[in-house]
């Protein structure tokens, strides 16, 4: 596409805002100039170039990054506009059809809130195409799944009913690159119906995590694999024979610290780790669970995210005989997942109590299968004698490694109850934990684990 430079006369304020002002007042010469043509008030119309201030604003980057033709950018510049000019082609046609009326050539539609008109790929067809029928195809053609613009979750065309034509849907740009255009970059996305899995983060460390040495051996494999795998498939060329994501499985008693060790490999690798609510995947009705995942892995494509499936077998249990309809459609809802957690590039961690529970069909599909077992004494030992602050007086009486060989109990259940001997310490101001507080403490978490004192 043709694209020159317009110096400022003076110094542009918010040169992202200029040079979209420049885009759109560029559209609108464009659409209008089409319109003359098609209510014959001029024989012909070629735009002129595009004009930008010399500056990094986001579309000189996107035009840097995937080289559009003119058409691809048009219909990208179509798709947008309605976010920031919500009047932009009402007021364009207005002008031709004062009186109102019908125009079925032009297409859009309206929104359920939105007042204007929001193009779709008829829009898209009447601008780039007329009535030329070839040039319509190859429109068509820009909107398909094929197409770089779906591929790379720029630009698509929203389904439409059954039996209505494809190009009546609606033009749908990637809410993050309106984000990104408006406020200047992509949030983290927010739990929601829509996206079910929070991102989470911890302020501890490696040093405040204990393991067993070969729980810890496994995990550093992981971190060697986020470390080194673009090295491996591009460098060294094995992208051709080794898939590009990577599949683990945690398995322990609850507290063991899986959560939180997903958390830390984000944290030092830089990555942003989400954890999926299962629950709120999973629906009773039919075709709903696969909606959910694909929304969930359409937002997470190209980001480099860490997805923590808790509670994994809720979806991943021992597959059932097919009985009835039920059973055929929750195995297909497993055969769905697996699906698009394979096609996924980058790290998927599945966590589940009780490694029996995975059906063992699954268990080639993942690249290691780490056992978090309960802590043996010498382990609980290292976080007993970690886990208090500074600020409490720990009494002569309390022995931590005689705590911890009496007391099994996992490194969460340990947290637990230093977090109810900080409270009393503070409440009655004595700042000092004696070990008639600690056993009363540590029994109060049995009961609550449903365990024997």
């Amino acid at each position: 596409m043709r694209k020159t430079k317009r110096e400022p006369k003076e110094a542009v304020q918010n040169p992202e805002a200029a040079n979209l002002q420049l885009a759109f007042d560029w559209l609108q010469e464009l659409v209008a100039g089409y319109l003359r043509v098609h209510f014959r008030q001029s024989d012909s119309f070629r735009p002129g170039p595009l004009e930008f201030y010399d500056d990094n604003c986001w579309l000189e980057r996107f035009i840097k990054t995937h080289n559009p033709s003119l058409e691809e950018f048009i219909l990208l510049m179509l798709a947008l506009v309605p976010h920031l000019r919500p009047g932009f082609f009402g007021r364009i046609v207005a002008e031709y059809l004062p009186e109102g009326g019908d125009f079925p050539e032009f297409g859009g539609v309206k929104g359920a809130n939105h007042r204007g008109i929001l193009p779709t790929g008829e829009t898209a067809q009447f601008i780039l195409a007329g009535d030329n029928l070839g040039k319509r195809l190859e429109v068509q053609r820009l909107l398909s799944n094929e197409h770089w613009f779906a591929q790379k979750r720029v630009l698509w065309l929203e389904s439409v009913s059954e039996g209505e034509p494809a190009m009546s849907g609606r033009l749908v740009v990637d809410p993050e690159i309106v984000e990104m255009i408006t406020v200047g970059r992509v949030s983290r996305p927010r739990f929601s119906l829509e996206f079910p899995a929070e991102y989470i983060e911890t302020r501890m460390e490696w040093s405040d995590l204990v393991l067993h040495p070969s729980t810890l051996r496994q995990i550093r494999e992981i971190e060697n694999w986020i470390t080194h795998n673009d090295t491996l498939l591009q460098d060294w060329g094995m992208k051709k024979k080794i898939k590009p994501g990577y599949h683990a499985l945690f398995y322990g008693p609850p507290g063991t610290g899986k959560t939180l060790t997903a958390t830390l490999l984000g944290k030092h690798t830089g990555k942003d780790v989400f954890r999926i609510d299962l629950s709120r995947v999973v629906s009773k009705y039919i075709g709903e669970t696969e909606k959910n995942l694909s929304r969930l892995f359409q937002k997470a494509e190209n980001k480099d995210w860490i997805l923590f499936f808790d509670e994994a077998d809720a979806l991943f249990g021992k597959r059932t005989d097919i009985r009835d309809a039920h059973d055929k459609y929750a195995n297909q809802e497993v055969a769905y997942l697996l699906q698009r957690i394979e096609g996924y590039d980058g790290l998927v961690i599945l966590a589940t109590n009780q490694r029996g529970n995975i059906d063992d069909a699954f268990v080639r599909r993942f690249q290691s299968m780490i056992h978090f077992p309960m802590p043996s004494p010498e382990e609980r030992y290292g976080i007993w004698s970690k886990a208090f602050p500074p600020q409490i007086r720990i009494a002569e009486d309390v022995d931590w490694r005689q705590v911890a060989a009496r007391f099994e109990l996992a490194g969460a259940g340990i947290m637990n109850v230093t977090h109810y001997c900080a409270l009393e310490a503070l409440s009655d101001r004595s700042l000092s934990l004696d070990l008639k507080r600690l056993e009363a403490a540590i029994r109060r978490e049995y009961v609550k684990e449903g365990m024997v004192v």
